[in-house]
């Protein structure tokens, strides 16, 4: 019987902690998978025997000791695939281990309320589809025809909606070592409720990522925005770039569309983190002519700025509206 740990790790922003927790894992299976900035998959069937215990018992010696050596607080959900792991992970407050049995009665009870959306895959305008259809929530999904969710959906994308609301998870865990990124992330002194100084943190925090792509020789291929809230919970975004990018207007038109489609109205921020993800050598990225001069002056003013910041330090010169 498989039995896979989602580990979160709270309140956690440093990358090379990130790899000591994940080196903590691997303490107890070689099957541990990375999921930056702040959680890890683990599949310790084949360990359950070795350490002489079941699996909410490796995750509570996993919590033990991600608190005895680093402070952290951890939350850990229990179930036999990756999907039902995290689900059960996020149903309670954080700090946890939460177990879901492998029985079909309990994971269809256990799934049957859920929204749409708690499905990971299920984004909001998936979300929105089948609310339209009546389908707003998990249990509706697994008792609808196969063949409807495949007409709103298409035929790949309905089977595996079918399958994740009957609690069917394929998907193995990979070991895999996060790939290099830079993060940098801005703490409010205070509950952060005004959009426009949420912005001006967001234009600051893709300006300093610019800078140390651009002095790295790297650029990046996807940004991933991740919002802290008051009451310690996150909200995480990523998106693809057309065309990997170290330009910095780049980035921050990116950062600024994830932050406007969370719609967070006067939602309590408490901290805001932009990540580079899946970083290529500046050299090789492709990049688009655009013919625009305005585009070619803001490029020639950066490297202006930059050789600027590298004379004189990162505070030099910095973004007016940040």
């Amino acid at each position: 019987m498989t039995q896979v740990l989602y580990v979160h790790f709270h309140e956690l922003v440093d990358e090379q902690l990130y790899l000591r927790l994940l080196g903590l894992l691997a303490e107890f299976t070689p099957l541990v998978q990375a999921l930056p900035p702040d959680a890890a998959f683990a599949d310790v069937t084949g360990g359950l025997r070795y350490f002489g215990t079941d699996a909410v018992g490796l995750a509570e010696r996993i919590r033990a000791r991600t608190g005895g050596l680093y402070g952290l607080r951890s939350t850990v959900g229990v179930a036999a695939n990756p999907m039902l792991a995290r689900m059960v992970a996020a149903d309670g407050p954080p700090s946890a281990v939460r177990e879901l049995p492998d029985d079909l009665d309990a994971v269809t009870a256990f799934l049957a309320h859920k929204p749409a959306a708690a499905l990971h895959g299920v984004g909001p305008a998936t979300a929105r589809t089948l609310s339209s259809y009546g389908l707003d929530s998990v249990g509706r999904i697994a008792a609808a025809p196969l063949g409807t969710l495949q007409r709103i959906l298409g035929a790949a994308a309905g089977r595996r909606l079918r399958d994740a609301a009957l609690g069917v998870d394929p998907t193995p865990v990979v070991p895999e070592a996060p790939a290099r990124s830079i993060r940098v992330e801005h703490e409010f002194p205070g509950d952060e409720l005004d959009r426009e100084r949420q912005r001006a943190a967001l234009l600051a925090l893709a300006d300093r990522v610019g800078l140390r792509l651009r002095g790295e020789g790297q650029a990046a291929g996807a940004l991933t925005l991740t919002v802290r809230y008051a009451d310690r919970t996150t909200t995480v975004r990523t998106r693809t770039l057309r065309e990997a990018s170290d330009h910095t207007p780049t980035l921050t038109g990116v950062v600024y569309e994830l932050h406007e489609r969370l719609g967070l109205q006067r939602a309590r921020v408490r901290a805001l983190a932009v990540r580079a993800e899946r970083l290529v050598a500046g050299e090789r990225a492709p990049r688009q002519l655009l013919f625009d001069p305005a585009d070619e002056r803001a490029r020639r003013i950066e490297e202006v700025v930059d050789r600027a910041r590298t004379k004189y330090g990162p505070d030099a010169v910095r973004p007016a509206a940040a």
